[in-house]
């Protein structure tokens, strides 16, 4: 196991790293959490001690990834004008179909589509360190994941105007 100066030195890196990345500030604190009770489930699986921090880091952040798509799927925000309730149905009608295109998407391109709906601020070097692919590709991935979810939903029926 490890010392407690240990523990405090990789414990504040973890936290100083996820509540510096926009979008994590929230769940900073739950995620350092969950990534503590996952290194006491399998400290003895872990490789390479000398790598701890880096892997306590990454798995906090994937902690934060999933709180915060847990978050954004039950978050719903009203349109700030009162629409008819015909209007609000289609929209709810859409969104859903929307949501149900990106869910049949594999995970990296969930989470990259997520994120950048979610999290607009963030600039392609970031969405690439959280989705696990090279920031040259960012563009080109969410092309093709738009793609896909546009096709999926002219299938259904809905257009794009």
């Amino acid at each position: 196991m490890l010392h407690d100066d240990e523990v405090r030195r990789f414990g504040s890196r973890v936290a100083r790293v996820l509540a510096t990345t926009p979008g994590f500030r929230t769940d900073a604190e739950d995620a350092c959490q969950a990534a503590w009770l996952e290194f006491l489930t399998c400290h003895s699986q872990i490789r390479d001690r000398d790598r701890l921090g880096a892997w306590l880091t990454t798995v906090a952040r994937r902690h934060a990834i999933r709180a915060m798509i847990r978050r954004t799927r039950a978050t719903y925000l009203p349109a700030p004008d009162e629409p008819s309730p015909e209007t609000t149905l289609l929209d709810d009608e859409r969104a859903a179909a929307l949501w149900c295109a990106v869910a049949e998407l594999p995970e990296r391109a969930r989470r990259l589509l997520l994120l950048i709906a979610h999290h607009p601020e963030l600039k392609p070097a970031e969405l690439a360190a959280e989705v696990g692919i090279s920031p040259a590709s960012v563009s080109k991935l969410r092309r093709r994941y738009l793609d896909q979810v546009r096709r999926k939903l002219e299938i259904q029926g809905f257009h794009h105007a």
